[in-house]
């Protein structure tokens, strides 16, 4: 199998993102996005789905972080998709249950070539520090649109808004590193009876 690495730039009047990742790395990670939460979370993807991922953001977040975060999440689809290629021999279908303390969350992922986000997240409070949790939303929306995923996220229970962000960044993460893996008995197939995804 030949590098799965990618490396994007999207520049806009509002974001500059520079996102460099490889599928098949050891969880290395490095974020200069002025966002902490929100590199906090991706570290946790980084680290579960064993996804070496730089990402370099800009953006006006004197007005608030929405055009940053979303716009990181384009990018990221846009370099996930890049990345995986034509998608032959890889098992397709991911999925994890990640509990934290009280909070549990469950993602379950398709890299099937057509976006789609399915989203049942209620968070205990609005904020963590100075981040809106509801920007985690417009992330995936993002990330699915330019990955070209379908991806069903569920928080299951939860009273900490922290550790509910948490365990979707790692249930994703995980569900990732499953459906990117190699399916030896898929071999140089496409996993779909159409032939293409």
């Amino acid at each position: 199998m030949s590098a799965r690495t990618a490396n994007v730039r999207r520049d806009t009047r509002e974001t500059q993102i520079a996102v460099e990742l490889n599928l098949d790395g050891a969880g290395v990670c490095r974020f200069a996005t002025g966002i902490p939460f929100l590199e906090h979370m991706m570290e946790q993807v980084s680290r579960h789905g064993l996804i070496d991922l730089f990402v370099e953001a800009k953006g006006d977040v004197h007005i608030d972080h929405h055009h940053s975060v979303e716009d990181i999440g384009i990018v990221f689809g846009q370099a996930f998709d890049k990345a995986l290629g034509d998608k032959r021999g890889i098992v397709r279908y991911g999925h994890a249950y990640v509990p934290l303390d009280e909070a549990l969350s469950r993602v379950v992922l398709d890299c099937s070539g057509r976006p789609g986000l399915e989203w049942f997240v209620e968070f205990p409070r609005a904020r963590v520090a100075d981040f809106d949790v509801d920007l985690f939303r417009e992330f995936f929306q993002g990330f699915v649109n330019h990955a070209k995923v379908t991806l069903h996220v569920d928080s299951l229970r939860g009273r900490n808004a922290h550790h509910v962000a948490e365990t979707i960044f790692k249930a994703f993460g995980r569900a990732l590193r499953m459906a990117v893996a190699p399916d030896a008995r898929m071999g140089d197939n496409t996993p779909s009876t159409k032939g293409v995804l």
